[in-house]
């Protein structure tokens, strides 16, 4: 079945908003067997959003929106869907109920939430005020769900996807991997002999920032994935991170929970950024022990016990420094794994440089990156995803 998703929202069109729900419904759809031939994004207009609706209806068979069913007088999609689709608004009493109990005294202007198609099937808002809701019309279908990421997530999952599941009897197996240190024309350039000539399953690369993706997909079952899988593996497999389309913090955090292991860490270039990212995964105050951001070399010799000669001789940005900071952190800490980092982001320096020091029980090492010179935020991101691939190589 081919579909469409619209987006509404003049908010979007400013660049106001990030339109993640557009990402989102997408990889679902393909998940789910739908043919997603259009994204179009409108503003809260009328003419504007009536003219697209009456295209992607010509055009497709099931069309999405997200967005403009709020309480506000440029909140209009459900009236334009109704007009298009041979609808009519009337007043439910049981919406009207269900918004009441989110307010202590509803404003007025949030009645018109409760005005639902006539004809339509209704999807309850778990999280918000604004329904959704389906309307099946001389064949074509439309699906119309509130813009907030929060609320939409919550309906499709919880009502659209059971409808959706009826439409169609196609299925798709598929899984997504994640690889770091290798780019994209270099993975599918390695990827290539399973590529070439692909019919089932289906391989596809997608640039991340500072990483990439491989999404197989198969009409068959999930054991031709899963031999693909292992393909890929022989192939690229020392880039590999994750099976699961897992980020790689997550997959490293997990990995400390379950081995019980304790880290600490030293940062000077990403200024505590790694700590930081490290702390977004449930549950690893049981493994994050202490952090240190050691930006001056004053602080490096306190707090680490970096010699004054190694900085007057090496510089604060060395091989050598790197070592003395991961070693003096496990002095400090006793952690089972000591992470130190320092190096330049610029605009000064030799942008790009960095030393990455690591000690884990018995292993120690340093590794040096000359990364280009994107940005210092670039920079420091590569710098913290190295960081913690380091740590997943060597746990």
């Amino acid at each position: 079945m081919n579909c469409a998703i619209l987006s509404v929202g003049t908010e979007l069109l400013f660049g106001n908003t990030l339109n993640t729900n557009e990402n989102y419904l997408s990889q679902q759809l393909n998940m789910l067997g739908f043919n997603v031939l259009y994204h179009h994004t409108v503003g809260d207009n009328p003419l504007r959003l009536r003219e697209s609706l009456e295209y992607l209806r010509e055009k497709t068979d099931l069309i999405i929106t997200t967005g403009g069913l709020g309480p506000t007088e440029d909140d209009l999609t459900k009236e334009v869907i109704c007009d298009v689709y041979h609808n009519k608004l009337m007043l439910s009493n049981e919406i009207l109920g269900s918004i009441k109990a989110h307010f202590e005294n509803m404003p007025e202007n949030n009645v018109k939430q409760a005005y639902v198609p006539e004809k339509g099937h209704i999807l309850y808002n778990n999280q918000g005020t604004a329904p959704g809701f389906v309307i099946e019309d001389e064949g074509k279908i439309i699906i119309s769900m509130p813009g907030p990421p929060r609320e939409m997530k919550a309906m499709f999952n919880q009502s659209v996807i059971p409808y959706l599941k009826g439409l169609t009897d196609e299925q798709f197996y598929t899984k997504t991997l994640r690889f770091f240190g290798i780019g994209e024309s270099k993975l599918e350039q390695e990827l290539m002999p399973l590529i070439h000539g692909q019919k089932d399953p289906t391989l596809a690369t997608y640039a991340q920032e500072g990483q990439c993706k491989l999404r197989i997909t198969s009409k068959t079952n999930m054991d031709v994935v899963l031999d693909t899988v292992n393909k890929v593996k022989d192939l690229v497999g020392e880039f590999l991170y994750s099976e699961d389309d897992e980020e790689l913090v997550d997959v490293v955090g997990r990995k400390l929970i379950e081995k019980g292991l304790t880290i600490s860490s030293a940062e000077s270039i990403t200024c505590g950024m790694f700590v930081s990212t490290l702390g977004t995964v449930p549950g690893i105050s049981k493994c994050l022990k202490e952090s240190y951001v050691t930006y001056s070399n004053e602080a490096k010799m306190k707090l680490l016990g970096v010699k004054e000669d190694t900085l007057d001789k090496f510089t604060e940005v060395s091989h050598e420094t790197a070592l003395e900071m991961a070693l003096g952190l496990y002095t400090a800490t006793g952690s089972d794994i000591c992470i130190s980092v320092t190096g330049y982001a610029g605009p000064t320096g030799d942008v790009g440089k960095v030393f990455i020091g690591i000690k884990y029980l018995d292993y120690v090492d340093v590794k040096e990156l000359h990364l280009p010179d994107r940005g210092r935020a670039w920079i420091r991101n590569k710098t913290v995803l190295t960081m913690l691939q380091m740590i997943n190589k060597v746990i």
